[in-house]
């Protein structure tokens, strides 16, 4: 592995050995790993996480060395770089027609797959649903027993290598077209109402207790949020301008499908 990470590193600072054939066997080992699910661009360290930016710079070499080729199937025709993912039966994962995942991306045992798209080095864990037309995004980090509904949109993080990937933890709720990109984290079992959009500078606002608390980029354990707004001053004005409310907490429960309905119902959450 050491040799691996280093022949990445390298060829990521000189494009030139792009032409080497063995550079090129390890790239493509690297996105192979990322399709078994034996690395990832991140992963859990402690209460945080990891970005492997090896692992990062390879998917971003991996693009340039691939060709287009035509992908027929059944009556359907692709043009593209990236195959499709393959053997769902002996993975263990649902798949409905029209869902597609590209090669190198991971979906462990027990995901269910809507019509949904799932790009490149993402990571998907296990009892997800990806509803349909949800997207998870290049890099995207999705937990365990996490529902992304109908039309949520994670957004995908390759560049700069250094940059976290989107995130979503174990356990949590994304109501339908909700929108969470640029590394923004929601952290374990929180709830996000439908049409809450996130991005690094959203501003997240706790507005439970007697005064507001601001959150940027990362939403806290079991947090429950709807779509909101504030006023803010600009030379032509005051406008309204988008943020997240976090309206209360979800019970800590062994039974998540107990805690999100009480949650739901509690806070008259949209979903």
């Amino acid at each position: 592995m050491e040799k691996l990470i280093s022949t990445i590193n390298a060829a990521y600072e000189d494009r030139s050995m792009l032409a080497d054939d063995n550079v090129k066997s390890s790239i493509r080992e690297v996105i192979e790993l990322l399709d078994k699910g034996k690395v990832r661009v991140a992963e859990p360290d402690g209460e945080d996480w990891k970005v492997n930016l090896w692992v990062k710079k390879a998917v971003s070499l991996y693009f340039p060395i691939q060709k287009m080729e035509t992908i027929t199937v059944g009556p359907f025709e692709y043009h593209d770089k990236i195959p499709l993912k393959k053997n769902y039966e002996e993975a263990g994962v649902r798949v409905v027609p029209h869902a597609i995942a590209r090669y190198g991306s991971f979906q462990e045992k027990g995901v269910i797959m809507m019509p949904c798209y799932i790009n490149l080095a993402s990571y998907v864990g296990s009892g997800t649903m990806v509803d349909t037309w949800a997207t998870v995004g290049s890099g995207g980090q999705i937990g365990r027993n996490v529902h992304l509904s109908g039309g949520v949109g994670i957004g995908g993080v390759l560049e700069p290598p250094q940059a976290s990937p989107t995130i979503i933890e174990d356990g949590c709720f994304i109501g339908s077209r909700s929108i969470v990109v640029e590394g923004v984290r929601v952290r374990k079992e929180a709830v996000l109402g439908a049409n809450v959009v996130l991005t690094k500078s959203t501003h997240i606002i706790d507005v439970t207790g007697p005064e507001p608390i601001t959150y940027k980029g990362e939403v806290p354990e079991r947090s429950v949020v709807i779509p909101g707004s504030y006023q803010k001053s600009f030379p032509a004005g005051t406008y309204n301008v988008s943020c997240a409310l976090i309206i209360g907490q979800r019970k800590e429960s062994t039974n998540l499908k107990t805690s999100l309905n009480d949650a739901l119902r509690e806070y008259d959450v949209a979903v």
